[in-house]
């Protein structure tokens, strides 16, 4: 884990179980019109700001300062950055279309022109967007964009369309990702929230070797069988292994599980695995 903690307008270390996610995140939009009926920032302390509407920080005076902002904080910590990654978003999707994407092309463009990898988590499947992206960044910072090795794209699959209505299906999604793995970028998969296990597992299998790695996790305040999450633990240990692709099981669920993290095999990796070494 890093040795300080920072807290920036833009950039930041997350903490509790968003740290177990990236030790580096940046966070320019509140609010998601994906809308997505579990949504974790609906509830608790972001719940007086959040609509469906994303709206930049209000830490911000306009896109400008934002990313102003974010390039300063990104060269306070370039050495951290570069070493771990920069992960974008927890209180938006940063592929929603429009100026989100927009601004988070330029961000990413501003990382890749001082060599820090960053991983991109999304709901959005359009692969246009995707194509869109790049070409933004293309024209912004030239050839940064050749930099396929420090760009990571992810998707939230949960196997439950129902539960996130204005989302890209999680059929649209999987097959963006096999497009994005086929044209050399690595990919990973948000397990998270397993609404139930069969679902979850559905979605691991359908993702078997267009995947890099798999971050795994409950859905707040849930209890489950503890055989059921064995069971599934097992399964999906046993799965992967054959395929060239690493496992991260967050906290929770291996609590639950009552699994021990130094008892899993090598296919199993810690919170701070880094996707791309």
């Amino acid at each position: 884990m890093t040795a300080k903690q920072f807290k920036g307008k833009a950039i930041y270390n997350p903490s509790g179980k968003a740290g177990e996610y990236s030790q580096w995140a940046c966070n320019l939009y509140i609010g998601c019109s994906n809308d997505c009926s579990y949504c974790y920032c609906k509830r608790g302390v972001m719940s007086s700001v959040w609509s469906t509407e994303p709206k930049l920080k209000s830490c911000f005076r306009n896109e400008d300062h934002a990313l102003e902002l974010f390039e300063k904080e990104l060269k306070q910590n370039l050495s951290e950055l570069r070493e771990h990654g920069l992960f974008f978003s927890f209180t938006t999707d940063p592929m929603l279309s429009g100026m989100v994407t927009i601004m988070t092309s330029y961000a990413v463009g501003i990382c890749l022109n001082h060599d820090v990898p960053v991983k991109i988590l999304s709901k959005c499947a359009t692969r246009g967007d995707y194509s869109n992206l790049h070409n933004r960044v293309f024209n912004a910072y030239g050839n940064s964009i050749h930099k396929k090795d420090l760009i990571a794209f992810g998707f939230t699959i949960t196997g439950h369309d129902e539960l996130e209505q204005s989302a890209s299906t999680n059929k649209e999604r999987i097959e963006t990702m096999a497009s994005l793995h086929r044209s050399g970028y690595k990919t990973f998969a948000s397990i998270e929230p397993i609404i139930d296990f069969d679902s979850s597992w559905k979605m691991i299998f359908q993702t078997g070797g267009i995947c890099d790695l798999y971050k795994i996790g409950l859905m707040s305040n849930k209890k489950y069988s503890v055989t059921d999450a064995q069971n599934f633990i097992n399964n999906v240990i046993s799965y992967t292994s054959d395929r060239n692709s690493k496992v991260y099981f967050k906290d929770g669920l291996l609590e639950q599980a009552g699994i021990k993290r130094e008892n899993l095999p090598s296919v199993c990796v810690t919170r701070d695995y880094n996707i791309f070494k």
